[in-house]
């Protein structure tokens, strides 16, 4: 699979948003080590994005972590 398409399956997952063909390519994709480093890195990618955002974020405002996909 091409890092576009691994993008977006991951892109969907995050949005709870992935079709039942899309579900089942990216479950497909767990069996082959190159989509899995690709899904890897780029939740890797999502969860560090996460956590600069939640590190910028005041005091106050840091009891709620805004999702978004990440940014290839």
């Amino acid at each position: 699979m091409a890092r576009q398409g691994a993008t977006h399956l991951i892109e969907q997952l995050i949005r709870s948003n992935l079709s039942k063909e899309e579900l089942d390519e990216f479950l497909a994709g767990l069996h082959r080590p190159e989509d899995r480093q690709a899904y890897s890195d780029l939740l890797e990618a999502y969860f560090i994005e996460l956590l600069n955002q939640h590190e910028q974020q005041p005091e106050s405002d840091k009891h709620g972590v805004e999702t978004r996909p990440p940014t290839p």
